[in-house]
């Protein structure tokens, strides 16, 4: 066993188990009880100035903040609605080309006025659908529209577009029309019409090459012309 101290022991003596005192650790070159403040003590304050207080908005403040914001929010809402509903109203220009059913009712009044007039060439315009300018051969197409126009002339003679009743779009550029005219029988008319009178047709319509083209034309009580 080492050391100056043996470990405390545990025995049964005649007044039962005794305990032995265990011997104080030496203190070897450490300092016992109080110590003092360095020199100068402790130096609390706080480095360099302090920064200026920052002014929390009362309350009251906060509230008429909160106001201000919801307000001009309403505003905005009720601005931008306003915005909208004033575009949306207002007409809105036409694209170039787009069919319309006022350029439409021009474009079948012009080819109506060809066959009334007998200028087969602007007839054979419009039946050609586009193609006239590039045909080198017209010939045919001429005199196709020569006897289109005559048999127009015979059922009737005058017709004026007066409205058109239902467009059908199979493109922005291309429909079918349902339209009515206002017709005055012509001499060779088999109908025995006395009197003016509303008639209904169908036309293919086109436009192309900022014209309105009739493709084809169809009387509802008559031949094809």
């Amino acid at each position: 066993m080492t050391g100056p101290y043996p470990p405390p022991r545990y025995g049964a003596g005649p007044a039962g188990p005794q305990h032995y005192p265990a011997a104080p650790y030496p203190q070897q070159g450490y300092p016992t009880g109080p110590q003092p403040y360095p020199d100068g003590g402790i130096d609390g304050s706080y480095p360099g100035m302090l920064p200026p207080p920052v002014p929390y908005p009362s309350r009251r403040r906060r509230r008429w903040v909160v106001a201000g914001l919801a307000v001009l929010g309403v505003a905005l809402v009720a601005g931008l609605i306003a915005v909208v509903a004033l575009t949306g109203g207002r007409d809105q220009p036409t694209p170039t080309g787009v069919l319309t059913e006022a350029s439409a009712q021009a474009g079948i009044q012009e080819y109506i006025d060809a066959l009334s007039n007998g200028d087969d060439e602007t007839v054979a315009r419009h039946t050609l659908c586009g193609l006239f300018d590039a045909v080198k051969e017209r010939r045919s197409d001429l005199a196709l529209a020569g006897l289109s126009s005559d048999a127009f002339r015979k059922q009737y003679s005058s017709a004026e577009v007066t409205s058109i009743d239902k467009m059908v779009m199979s493109s922005p550029t291309q429909a079918q029309v349902l339209f009515t005219m206002r017709v005055t029988p012509g001499s060779g008319s088999t109908r025995g019409q006395s009197r003016d009178g509303d008639e209904q047709a169908v036309a293919q319509v086109l436009s192309v090459d900022d014209q309105i083209l009739v493709c084809s034309y169809l009387p509802r009580t008559a031949g094809q012309y």
